[in-house]
């Protein structure tokens, strides 16, 4: 299901709705149907270092090792 923005032509309240095919969305405050659908900017991924960081020891501790390179993961299993 894909994530659109809309707004809507009678009260004029911008939102976002997951919306399956086939299926017509609805304003959350007046139930219009008729609306825009907006486009939406995408979020690119964070790059901070410290999130990666964060990021490869949770899926450490989960037992994922396939975001690490070959040579760190080598190092992970033997102190493991």
């Amino acid at each position: 299901m894909p994530l659109y923005d809309y707004v809507c032509h009678n009260c004029g309240l911008r939102f976002e709705a997951l919306v399956r095919a086939g299926t017509t969305p609805r304003c959350p405050r007046c139930r219009s149907t008729a609306m825009d659908k907006q486009v939406s900017a995408p979020c690119a991924p964070a790059r901070s270092t410290a999130i990666i960081t964060a990021a490869r020891r949770q899926a450490a501790r989960e037992g994922h090792f396939s975001n690490y390179p070959a040579a760190e993961r080598r190092n992970l299993l033997r102190r493991s």
